[in-house]
């Protein structure tokens, strides 16, 4: 039990289970990581370990940041800057009022509420940035804006610390049994760091002043460092010295009393201009995505089940509360900002949860007397909860989507009035291309989708669009199926795409259908439809990277240009014959005539282009 070993195995173990179980469900990784802490902390003696192991585990915070920091030169936040003040510091000044008049409501004084505020305000970058990424909505109106307000938060953490220490002239207050609020003297104690004895005012001259010390170290320090371990021509010395910029920031402004994650930020700032910027992030990038696996893994370890289970309606209430609190305001300021339908909800469910700098803040608070350890033990576990709480609303921002999606009214299609040889279903930026090269070629177009955003566009750009649902048939009619001589479909959807195909072969057996597929399943669906040429989206571009490769490694252009060719000529062929045998419904692994004959026929392609270099060689002077 006391061995080395056992931890790391019992950790890796837990996430190896519960993290692809979460992920296969839908939960998402942090849902995984979390539960898996859940069980460890209910194990004897575990727990206590694991608990033990949350501020090395918070490395992963402080790696996830510094990382977040070399994305963001100074250049891009002064870009950022009316998102950066606007939404993202509304949303810390108006969620911390909306918490403080909360928490001045519960009796406690205002210095202690207005630090619960500011305590509470922020959310969970780690857990936020990893689930957003997993479901690809970083990119989104509503990602972006939720990067913005994690970005200002992660900012403010700078004043926020300068301004807590502020506040200790209230003293730190706790709930008698009698439910009175009694004011509790200062613990020395907790003021262990190099700012000990300083005034308030002192140590908030101190923090800026450590702050500024840090960006003139990464300004002026880092280049000369660089450069002399560069000379040293040793791979592992870059990775060495990439941790020992994070964990010696971490360690100077832990030694402070400051936060580490603050520091690496800071430091990740000013080297995202760095000509090294992308080997740091490389060379961090391994030991974040373990730690942070670990952090969650303390967060769900760190749950006083105890304490929670003395109190929970209180403890589980007050973590809906702030969540409610912060989701009111955040949908209000959402609104504001013009934030709509699918794009607020994202917006102001995914930032309601309280967060892990939280955890720092207690610790600086209960350090400057601002907060009792009890006080502080109770808010830790409501960040805790809320934290908790964040995949479940994901799992309702999922469901909210859906149902907006259903009861969005679709658009009235336009009539269309012109007709020409070839109609275009869908105008993504497949559709986009071939209606371009068309065109600009002398041949008339109708292009049809479904989109009202990608219709609009392609008509500030000029080109006639008709708004509507290509595969109903009223609307293929009117746009001319009937005398058409070329169809092309390049819709999103797999299965609408393979309902277009079956109509227009079934009224027009004579037409020809160029279809876009996904992959080599959707080519058999298209070609068993009735699709003349089916092209897939990723092949060409593929090829033509491929021949590129040959290109670099050896042979000529001539000779890649042969390969290539003679890559496209057998694939089409073997697509052809594998369509006959290829079965709908059944895996390609679960069909063993298919396996065998694409086993048979990537021999058949490797032979051929040995073939074609040989003779390439033999033609060589």
């Amino acid at each position: 039990m006391h061995s080395v070993l056992f931890l790391p195995t019992l950790y890796l173990l837990a996430a190896v289970i519960a993290v692809p179980l979460a992920a296969r469900l839908g939960l998402g990784s942090v849902l995984g990581y979390l539960s898996a802490g859940m069980v460890i902390g209910l194990m004897p003696g575990i727990g206590e370990e694991t608990r033990a192991l949350q501020h090395f585990a918070e490395f992963g915070v402080v790696m996830m940041l510094f990382i977040v920091g070399l994305e963001l030169a100074p250049g891009l936040l002064w870009d950022m800057r009316h998102r950066l003040v606007g939404l993202g510091g509304l949303q810390i000044l108006l969620s911390c009022l909306a918490l403080f008049a909360g928490a001045s409501l519960l009796g406690y004084p205002w210095q202690t509420s207005l630090a619960i505020g500011l305590v509470l305000s922020l959310s969970s970058t780690a857990i936020v940035l990893q689930t957003l990424t997993e479901k690809g909505l970083v990119q989104t109106p509503g990602g972006r804006s939720v990067f913005s307000v994690l970005l200002t938060q992660d900012i403010a953490v700078v004043p926020l610390l300068a301004l807590i220490p502020l506040l200790s002239i209230a003293g730190p207050v706790a709930i008698t049994p009698d439910g009175s609020i009694t004011k509790l003297a200062k613990d020395a104690a907790h003021s262990a760091t190099l700012f000990e004895g300083l005034p308030a005012w002192g140590i908030a001259l101190a923090t800026l002043a450590t702050v500024a010390a840090i960006i003139a170290a990464g300004v002026f320090l880092t280049k000369p460092i660089f450069r002399f371990i560069h000379a040293a021509h040793l791979r592992e010395m870059y990775t060495a010295l990439a941790l020992l910029i994070v964990i010696g920031i971490s360690y100077l402004m832990t030694l402070l009393g400051l936060s580490p994650a603050l520091g690496a930020f800071l430091a990740g700032v000013v080297l995202a201009n760095s000509e090294f910027r992308h080997e740091l992030e490389s060379d961090i990038e391994p030991f974040k995505g373990l730690l942070l696996g670990l952090f969650f893994i303390t967060v769900g370890a760190s749950i006083d089940f105890v304490s929670l289970t003395a109190e929970p309606l209180r403890l589980i209430g007050l973590a809906f509360a702030v969540i409610a609190l912060k989701g009111i305001v955040l949908f209000v300021l959402g609104f504001g900002f013009g934030l709509r339908h699918r794009e607020l909800w994202l917006f102001a469910l995914s930032l309601a949860q309280a967060g892990e700098f939280g955890f720092v803040l207690i610790s600086f608070a209960s350090q400057q007397s601002v907060f009792s350890e009890a006080l502080g033990g109770d808010i830790l576990l409501i960040i805790t909860l809320s934290m908790l709480m964040t995949p479940v609303l994901f799992l309702a921002y999922d469901f909210i989507s859906k149902l907006l999606e259903k009861a969005k009214p679709s658009a009235e299609p336009d009539e269309i009035d012109s007709s020409g040889p070839v109609i275009i279903a869908g105008i993504g930026r497949f559709g986009q291309i071939v209606n371009r090269l068309v065109e600009s070629s002398g041949f008339k177009t109708v292009v049809l989708d479904h989109n009202l955003e990608r219709i609009q566009l392609m008509r500030s750009f000029g080109y006639r669009a008709f708004l509507g649902d290509p595969t109903r048939p009223e609307l293929l009619r009117a746009a001319g199926l009937r005398d058409a001589r070329v169809l092309v479909v390049a819709l999103d959807s797999a299965e609408a795409a393979l309902r277009l195909v079956r109509h227009a072969r079934k009224v027009r057996p004579d037409l020809h259908i160029i279809a876009r597929a996904r992959d080599r399943s959707h080519v058999f669906a298209l070609y068993e439809a009735g699709a003349n040429d089916i092209v897939r989206e990723l092949f060409d571009s593929s090829l033509r990277a491929g021949r590129y490769v040959l290109e670099n490694v050896g042979m000529t252009e001539f000779e890649a240009a042969e390969a290539e060719q003679a890559f496209f000529s057998h694939d089409r062929m073997a697509l052809k014959e594998l369509a006959d045998i290829w079965q709908p419904d059944t895996s390609a692994a679960d069909n063993p005539a298919y396996m065998a004959r694409v086993r048979e026929l990537e021999k058949e392609l490797e032979l051929n282009l040995q073939a074609l270099a040989e003779k390439g060689g033999d033609a060589k002077p």
